[in-house]
């Protein structure tokens, strides 16, 4: 922790930062004139023009692979998932970065370099211009089929204009890397653990962080995805372009306000120093008496911005590590604080293992939702006929919704019962969103049986043929999806960022997005291995390229089973879970008492 002379006010000293939080030049900083809500604004107006930009792209993507590039049922899904999972699996290497090396901060701004050209100092931008290049010059994308020649015969795109293209999208999944993982990190580090109404600002953070992503998200999926059916893919993709560019300058701007946490360090190294040198002394006696084990004092913890954790009962295998015998290296001696830290971590594995299947959802309303939503009577009047990724925007109105009831109207209620800051512990609120997961995928399930009865009554079993039915049956689906948001994704935010100690905020952060990553991945294996598996012995199959003679309500049933074995699972893991403790602050230094979450 940057230390604090004594000199100046009485009120001076009392308005620094306690937790261990500076300036760009590594001096303490005024809890007055830095941080806050005032902070975050910023953070949350980069956020809204960056979700704009990125789901500018995911939103319509899998229309582009199909329409465009020529690509059946099972590939363009499988070529966004992909994608998708990219996108979610970089900020591993982003949190790295930061954690060990170059703080929150700078990760992000070179990280946004990298997504957007700015200046000589480029990779980004060239990704998002790239990207509109792909799809404004015609030499660089397949001629459109002609009206009546089968899909099948339809002009593929040339292993040239595939490699354009999908460089495009991964440069853009590389940049992200750096974002993701320290964007809503550096947001969560503007309230002051030690400051009690900072602190309850805190808790609603999260809340309003998501409120801000769908606003950006909203208008993606309505003005963006009209402009890209409509107008051209080209002006479509340039939007978002724009939009990046402005992201990052708003960002930019609020530079003189931001706090920052200084790197202490590579977390995924120090976890494996534990497990190694735990390893190496599997032989070692640990003594009954915690405090024969190896740390450090409080003050020196205090004076170097970190907090001490007190020994603890679980997974002491790995108490082995701070076991004393004679050896020094970091590999084979471990304080009790980072055998602890290794322990918050590790205890929250479980967790992000159950969060996985339910990321695939995320996936599915990004394709096989849409791809169904291109066989359904579109017309909203005589003379406008909705995009299909139109109806990824009621997920996002729905979603700000359920936040604003849940944060005004449950929260306040339910803390009067269970005398929880936060109305209900973030592993409950994990638990409701699981169980609204089941209910989607059955919902799903019913409007697409209803939709293949109406297909058969009509004898329309063509792959263009339109089925007489409103696009709107799907939207029961679209608005579960948006509440389920609300409880899952950032219950899952919260409790990865809460639960992860001071060191590895931004690693904690990226288990969130590692479990969008794995769904993601998820999603494209269990499409690809169904597809074919209910294809073998002449059987049509679950999922084709003709999605009227295709059973996805077989493939979403069998979803929704996955999703109740997971949810059986999640409750076994989370009535084992302890949760960590609070930071406070006493005369001494630091310590650590017990949760109440």
């Amino acid at each position: 922790m940057a230390v604090v002379e004594e000199k100046g006010p009485a009120s001076w000293k009392r308005d620094y930062t306690q937790d261990g939080t500076v300036d760009l030049k590594g001096r303490p900083v005024l809890r007055s004139k830095t941080g806050q809500w005032k902070a975050c604004s910023f953070i949350v107006g980069y956020e809204v023009f960056e979700r704009m930009a990125y789901y500018g792209i995911a939103s319509n993507l899998v229309i582009y692979l199909t329409n465009r590039l020529h690509e059946g049922t099972v590939k363009s899904s499988n070529n966004v998932s992909n994608w998708a999972g990219s996108v979610w699996m970089m900020p591993l290497v982003g949190a790295y970065i930061a954690d060990a090396y170059l703080g929150r901060y700078r990760t992000f701004v070179i990280a946004s370099c990298i997504y957007l050209l700015v200046l000589l100092f480029t990779h980004g931008f060239q990704g998002m211009c790239l990207l509109t290049l792909a799809v404004s010059v015609p030499s660089l994308r397949p001629p459109q089929c002609a009206e009546g020649v089968a899909d099948q015969n339809c002009p593929k795109a040339s292993p040239l204009q595939r490699g354009i293209f999908f460089l495009a999208l991964y440069v853009i999944a590389a940049g992200t890397g750096g974002t993701k993982a320290n964007i809503s990190t550096m947001g969560a580090d503007q309230f002051d653990e030690f400051e009690p109404k900072e602190r309850s600002y805190k808790l609603s953070f999260f809340n309003w962080w998501f409120f801000s992503i769908f606003i950006g998200t909203l208008f993606s999926n309505t003005f963006l995805v009209y402009i890209q059916d409509n107008v051209g893919w080209a002006i479509g993709y340039g939007l978002p372009t724009i939009g990046l560019a402005i992201s990052v300058m708003v960002f930019l701007v609020g530079t003189p306000l931001y706090r920052h946490k200084l790197p202490s360090g590579s977390p995924i190294t120090k976890m494996l120093q534990v497990f190694v040198a735990a390893i190496r002394k599997w032989n070692a006696f640990v003594p009954e008496d915690p405090n024969e084990l190896h740390d450090l004092s409080i003050e020196e913890y205090a004076y170097n911005g970190r907090n001490k954790i007190d020994h603890s009962s679980s997974l002491s295998f790995l108490d082995k590590a701070a076991t004393k015998t004679g050896q020094t290296s970091p590999w084979m001696l471990c304080t009790v604080t980072q055998v602890e830290e290794t322990k918050q971590m590790t205890k929250m594995i479980p967790i992000l293992v159950t969060t996985i299947l339910p990321s695939t959802l995320v996936v599915q309303a990004t394709t096989l939702f849409i791809k169904q939503g291109t066989t359904l009577d579109r017309r909203m009047g005589p003379h406008f006929n909705i995009p299909p990724a139109c109806l990824t925007a009621f997920i996002t109105i729905f979603m700000l919704i359920s936040i604003v009831v849940y944060d005004l109207v449950f929260v306040p209620l339910i803390r009067r019962y269970t005398k929880n800051p936060r109305g209900i512990t973030m592993l409950q609120r994990l638990g409701i969103g699981l169980v609204l997961h089941i209910v989607i995928m059955v919902t799903a399930c019913l409007a697409e049986r209803k939709r293949l009865s109406v297909a058969r009554e009509n004898h329309l079993f063509g792959r263009h043929d339109t089925i007489p039915l409103s696009i709107f049956i799907l939207l029961p689906q679209f608005a579960l999806a948006g509440v389920a948001d609300n409880f899952v994704e950032i219950a899952k935010l919260e409790f990865f960022y809460d639960q992860a100690p001071e060191g590895m905020k931004s690693l904690g952060t990226s288990y969130f997005t590692t479990s969008l990553g794995l769904g993601s991945f998820l999603s494209t294996f269990l499409l690809s291995i169904i597809a074919n598996i209910t294809q073998r012995h002449g059987h049509k199959g679950w999922v084709l390229d003709n999605l009227n003679i295709s059973h996805l309500d077989y493939y979403y049933l069998f979803m929704s089973v996955l999703s109740l074995i997971n949810f059986l699972c999640f409750v076994f893991v989370a009535k084992s879970f302890v949760y960590n403790v609070d930071v406070k602050q006493n005369k001494s230094g630091l310590e650590m008492n017990p949760a109440s979450s």
